[in-house]
């Protein structure tokens, strides 16, 4: 007769211990508000970084200080009264929406005429793409060098261009009236792109309905554009020229290595003569005013092409 073996009994298993309550109660509330918890610290650090300059530029501002170990002195609003009083501060205000206007008038322009461009097929056009966004890539003071070299009356290639075609000797960076336009195409070279790439985005992403009808309708290329791509296309070129706007207010590399603000001060923007008198004269106090006029300057420019391209979106 067979003999049968029998297994050992299996172990019943425990129950979990009980945790502790205040721990549970931890857990809930980590479970209940991870989506605040976790990106806090990164949250905080962020805000702290972008808080502390303005805060103490801000402080700044309404004291005297030239640096070393004399602590800044309070003044009030003197820094405030003597901006407001001050010529050269509104010659700079002048000078930096001069460039910008040109700036960014003509980045406008020719960005939206090459995304139009770049948008048709034709051989060669990824290569043709990238070639025209090397500018962009570029670093804004090495690129200031090669210009400068380039403004050059004697040795400079575009006098010889000028000159080539009958035209005089022109002193680009040495003459008050061409100063600010030759800066401001160094800064159209190079930000041209950056508007061309906003734009051909938009122009991707645009419906085909009404150029189909426009097509039916019998209307050319100029009223297709002017009619139907233009206003489809306006909220797209909002954006691009805000972007440009803020980035042109703040220029400073490309005018520092070109002309230092010179001849004289006839290209001598907002944000350098800031830089001036914070860290070439010493006057922290005044510098950071200047500062925080700049800041005001391109909120009301960000304020204001938001509020326009609202309007185009209900429009």
């Amino acid at each position: 007769m067979a003999q049968t073996t029998e297994s050992p009994p299996r172990p019943t298993p425990k129950a979990p211990a009980p945790q502790p309550a205040p721990r549970r109660r931890l857990l809930d509330v980590l479970d209940r508000y991870d989506r605040y918890i976790l990106p806090a610290p990164a949250l905080i650090v962020v805000v702290a970084m972008l808080a502390f300059p303005i805060g103490y530029t801000i402080y700044l501002s309404f004291h005297e200080w030239s640096g070393g170990l004399r602590p800044p002195e309070f003044v009030g609003l003197d820094n405030l009264t003597r901006s407001l009083t001050d010529g050269q501060f509104w010659g700079s205000i002048w000078r930096t929406v001069y460039f910008v206007t040109l700036s960014v008038g003509l980045q406008v322009v020719l960005g939206v005429g090459a995304a139009l461009l770049f948008h048709q097929r034709f051989p060669g056009r990824g290569m043709a793409r990238t070639l025209f966004m090397f500018p962009m890539i570029a670093t804004p003071a090495a690129v200031a060098l090669v210009w400068k070299m380039m403004f050059d009356p004697t040795i400079g290639i575009l006098n010889y261009i000028v000159q080539s075609v009958g035209g005089p000797t022109l002193l680009w960076i040495s003459d008050a009236n061409l100063v600010i336009p030759a800066l401001a195409i160094v800064d159209t070279w190079m930000w041209t792109p950056l508007v061309m790439l906003i734009v051909l985005a938009g122009l991707a992403a645009l419906p085909q309905e009404p150029f189909e009808a426009a097509k039916v309708d019998g209307a050319g290329p100029i009223r297709t554009f002017v009619s139907v791509t233009l206003p489809l296309l306006s909220p797209v070129i909002l954006v691009a020229a805000l972007f440009r706007l803020i980035d042109a207010i703040k220029t400073f590399d490309i005018i520092k290595v070109i002309t230092d603000g010179g001849p004289g001060t006839a290209s001598e923007t907002l944000n350098l003569y800031a830089f001036k008198q914070g860290l070439s004269y010493l006057h922290f106090g005044y510098g950071s005013m200047l500062l925080v006029w700049l800041t005001l300057l391109v909120f009301v420019v960000a304020i204001v092409f938001t509020r326009l391209r609202a309007r185009t979106d209900q429009g």
